[in-house]
């Protein structure tokens, strides 16, 4: 028999609903910075707010309180710092699966209805996957500024000027993050030949006692490039890192008094900006998806006025946040 569009409804509902979090996985496996954050523990849910707050990592000399003292000395018990926490925008995403009146007939029983919805439901996944995805190397500004604040904001090519997280970065120098031009600061374009030397003026930078970056991701021109200056010493991948046990293709880099994973996030379809490779502290990055908007059905049924169709959404609300984007840094051209 033929189910009514509330029966289906309810199918669909439920069949999203119970591959929320197989969802939520996938988005964060399917990404190295995304799983590396979810192997940190920093994808971290939030439960309301008009804004996400991050707390931020902050060591001004000019407000700082710490000190020695001796005996009775006035101790300096002023604020610490004037900025406590960054300051994010909850962005949205949605993807639909429908189905029309003609699906439901032609998929009368309620096996065929959910075999149909598997089907609409890989698509619906992989665009979401690659929507966010990509999304996080960028700078939020796409979309009438209504995406993610990805990469492109937090470490961006010129760390100097603007606001990130609601913190100006003319006005607080701690809040800014290293670009490493291999034109203007290297001298030269960046090639096989010096790929690694550009990578050292990037990474020592960064390095504060034992912080320091732990996931090198690169585009496909600044991965070739790397992956041929180590061909000659045979120095090609680390088969125990977890980035390449999860199937991304994965170098190591070993310089500056650091190991660092180096993963290709380019190939078919990548958003990752060309000629760009960013040196993450991931210790200071998060992933932070509302609590009740992380990849589940949204809304009531959606019947079209003037269609014989039915849709029900997949949303997911949050940003990618960073409570310290000065431990970060980006090789540019």
């Amino acid at each position: 028999m033929a189910f009514a569009n509330s029966s289906i409804s309810d199918i669909i509902a439920t069949n999203i609903q119970s591959r929320s979090g197989e969802l939520a996985d996938n988005v964060t496996n399917n990404n190295a910075l995304l799983r590396r954050l979810k192997e940190r523990g920093n994808v971290k849910t939030f439960s309301g707010g008009n804004v996400i707050l991050q707390e931020v990592m902050y060591n001004d000399s000019t407000t700082n309180n710490t000190n020695s003292y001796s005996g009775y000395e006035v101790l300096n018990v002023s604020q610490n710092s004037p900025i406590s926490a960054a300051q994010f925008s909850i962005t949205q995403y949605a993807a639909a699966v429908s189905i029309s009146g003609l699906e439901m007939i032609q998929n009368s029983g309620k096996e065929a209805i959910i075999d149909l919805l598997d089907g609409r439901m890989n698509v619906a996944e992989a665009q979401l996957m690659n929507r966010i995805g990509s999304d996080i190397y960028l700078d939020g500004t796409g979309n009438s500024g209504k995406n993610i604040t990805g990469l492109g904001a937090a470490v961006p090519d010129s760390p100097s000027t603007g606001t990130y997280g609601g913190i100006n970065r003319a006005t607080w120098s701690f809040w800014r993050s290293v670009a490493y031009s291999g034109v203007t600061n290297g001298g030269a374009a960046v090639t096989a030949s010096n790929i690694q030397q550009y990578m050292d003026a990037v990474a020592v930078q960064l390095i504060r006692g034992t912080d320091k970056p732990d996931l090198i991701v690169a585009d496909n021109n600044y991965y070739r490039l790397y992956l041929q200056s180590l061909q000659s010493i045979q120095r090609i991948s680390d088969s125990g890192s977890s980035m390449a046990g999860a199937g991304f293709a994965s170098l190591k880099y070993y310089g500056a008094g650091m190991a660092s994973d180096v993963v290709l996030d380019g190939g078919i379809g990548s958003a990752a900006t060309a000629n760009h490779m960013w040196f993450l502290n991931t210790k200071y990055i998060f992933f932070r998806p509302h609590v009740d908007r992380n990849f589940v059905p949204i809304g009531g049924e959606r019947q079209a006025v003037n269609q014989d169709a039915i849709v029900k959404l997949i949303g997911w609300a949050g940003n990618m946040c960073s409570s310290g984007p000065q431990f970060s840094g980006v090789l540019i051209a």
